[in-house]
């Protein structure tokens, strides 16, 4: 798809030839973004991505070719569309753009900064540093048919951090294959497995470890190496996951002992991996089988989907699972094909025990069959032409802002159906910066309950502030860095104790207000919660409920997303367009706020107001729930 873009004023065609933009990530939008920047006029251009190239992304990424496979999606992106435009300046980074190379002063060279990323991470940090520079930011993101453009600017709109964030539910491939951090991770794993071994085979849902993982080979040539390798290790034929399954009979042992040994064997073998992660652990068929399981594996108290198996109880099931639908296969026939439903036993048995014990492996806590299943089934596809149209969106923001016409920049939202007005693209207002946000206020300011007898400082700096702004925490005893394994109070760290965190990178300071709580919910270390204390709290109740985000590996575990009542997906398109956060919607929990869930970047909207009584186009799945990643 070709952004069409009418004659421009001189003066607007003579900007866009001068002024230098920033395109983060070569991805699915990235793609479309680049091609079409050029084709508008834009000559100078830098473009930064850490990721290569790999054959699933041949299907929607247009400038890459199966030659490519391996090479630095930046640098063959600026290749290809230098094609297009043989005059255009483009400089390309095989790089990640949180590399402290990247600074302030750095972002201070472009007029413009254009996200197409594919994770919360770097959004946080490309908002921050745009934030730092005071540089326009335009945010984008899709997911499936779903797409959403914003644009952020210091002191006039809502940053990028300004409203909490749903749970991610789309993940880098690298992610699922080689490093998962969260259950769901494991999910979207297993449920990829049963396509490759009974389903149709899909290049993006491989399975196996990712050998061109750019985190497990820094150097380029040698990510490229391993990439386009040849088919033959030593003798060893590679095959496909399905032709070697059907060469086993399916055998459950053999499947058990290449998933979980032989391929976690091979990921440990990719040590620049778990340098900074606790490395996951194989598990031997004969061993666990030795082990034996007690009756209450299988039938323990309570209802029986929501207990949750131990490693022999789970292993028992993967055993049954595959067995049956090895017959079922054997009576479809030989090409026959198997479809996963989450509401077939078989197909959900093998599921929530495969995903389990990658769980058990990579040293989580393990799900019930309940929660297995109402996390499976919202794995969401790339739409090669929602990436186009929101590439397309991109640019006509671009424009505006070039134009100094920035009072008509809009937070745009692609929807999957058309509106009661028919409208497919729905226009709102930008909002003003949350007073109360923690990186873009005058003062950011920020209160953690947590027990100061038992975190340390080694939490306090990974979790609560890195993970928020990847700098250091200062206390009136100075720095930490070498007393992480202590304890706050060692540090006469109380309840109303102010700890100011200095990130000199971003030209940041954050006040940290401590709200000492002896008891905190089950697995939880710490909540980020309102204003800062004056005296003690009363006894904590155990939050029902607990927002997470991505970057919390640790300790978060994935929410269940629940589908968004009708009241809460409001229509906007009118002349006099509303803003995209003017009115909270209460959660069930009565103490909490819920705002509308962006469909795009991952942002997470408040609701927005309707404008007539007309009744909101129906739609029968979680798409309100869905996040944006490609």
């Amino acid at each position: 798809m070709f952004l069409a873009v009418g004659p421009l004023r001189k003066e607007l065609a003579d900007s866009l030839s001068s002024c230098r933009v920033l395109v983060v990530g070569a991805g699915g939008i990235g793609c479309e973004l680049l091609k079409n920047l050029v084709l508008t006029g834009f000559k100078n251009i830098e473009v930064i991505d850490l990721d290569t190239i790999d054959v699933s992304n041949l299907n929607r990424q247009f400038l890459f070719q199966k030659n490519h496979v391996g090479k630095s999606k930046a640098q063959v992106a600026k290749e290809s569309v230098l094609r297009f435009c043989p005059s255009a300046n483009i400089t390309a980074y095989h790089d990640s753009v949180m590399n402290p190379d990247y600074n302030v002063e750095f972002f201070r060279n472009f007029q413009l900064v254009m996200n197409a990323l594919d994770n919360r991470a770097a959004r946080n940090h490309v908002n921050r540093m745009c934030l730092a520079a005071d540089i326009p930011l335009i945010e984008s993101g899709t997911a499936g048919y779903l797409g959403q453009v914003t644009v952020i600017k210091k002191g006039m709109t809502e940053c990028y951090e300004c409203q909490p964030k749903p749970t991610q539910k789309t993940f880098p491939g690298c992610t699922i294959r080689n490093t998962p951090s969260e259950p769901i991770h494991c999910i979207v794993w297993a449920k990829y497995l049963f396509n490759q071994l009974f389903g149709e085979e899909d290049a993006d849902q491989e399975v196996s470890p990712d050998t061109a993982d750019p985190e497990a080979a820094w150097n380029p040539e040698e990510t490229a190496a391993r990439a386009s390798a040849s088919d033959q290790d030593g003798d060893i034929k590679r095959v496909s996951t399905k032709d070697w399954a059907r060469s086993t009979g399916y055998d459950p042992v053999k499947l058990f002992n290449k998933l979980f040994k032989d391929d976690i064997m091979y990921l440990l073998t990719m040590d620049k991996l778990w340098k900074k992660r606790k490395a996951p652990v194989p598990l031997d068929w004969a061993e666990v089988h030795q082990l034996g399981r007690s009756q209450d594996d299988m039938c323990g108290a309570g209802l029986k989907d929501q207990q949750v198996l131990s490693v022999g109880g789970y292993s028992q099931l993967f055993q049954r699972s595959v067995e049956t639908l090895r017959a079922q296969l054997k009576e479809k026939g030989d090409s026959a094909e198997l479809v996963w439903d989450k509401d077939d036993p078989p197909a959900m048995d093998f599921v929530t025990a495969a995903a389990n014990l990658r769980m058990h492996i990579f040293s989580m806590n393990m799900k019930s069959r309940f929660d297995v299943k109402s996390m499976a089934g919202n794995i969401i596809p790339a739409i090669a032409t929602t990436n186009a149209v929101i590439a397309g969106l991109i640019v006509l923001e671009a424009l505006k802002i070039l134009n100094s016409d920035f009072q008509q920049c809009r937070t745009i939202f692609l929807n999957k159906q058309p509106n009661p007005r028919k409208k497919l693209l729905v226009p709102c207002a930008l909002d003003r910066p949350n007073p109360n946000c923690y990186v873009c206020a005058s003062k950011p300011e920020v209160t953690v309950k947590l027990c100061v007898h038992k975190t340390i400082v080694q939490t306090l700096q990974d979790k609560v502030w890195k993970l928020r702004r990847g700098a250091q925490i200062h206390h009136r005893l100075g720095l930490f860095a070498s007393n992480n394994g202590k304890f706050l109070s060692d540090f006469g760290i109380r309840n109303g104790s102010r700890l100011q965190a200095d990130d000199f990178l971003q030209d940041y300071t954050l006040l940290v207000n401590v709200l000492h709580c002896e008891e905190l919910p089950r697995d939880v270390e710490f909540e980020v919660v309102g204003d800062a204390p004056e005296k003690a709290p009363p006894p904590s109740v155990p939050e029902e409920e607990k927002s997470i985000t991505n970057g919390n590996k640790d300790s978060a575990q994935p929410s269940t997303s629940t589908k968004a009542e009708d009241d809460d997906i409001l229509i906007v398109d009118s002349d006099e367009e509303p803003s995209s956060s003017t009115t909270d919607v209460s959660m069930e929990t009565g103490s909490l706020k819920r705002k509308l869930q962006d469909a795009e970047t991952g942002e997470t909207a408040s609701k927005r107001k309707r404008l007539d009584q007309q009744p909101a186009a129906e739609d029968d799945d979680d798409d309100d729930d869905i996040i944006a990643l490609d």
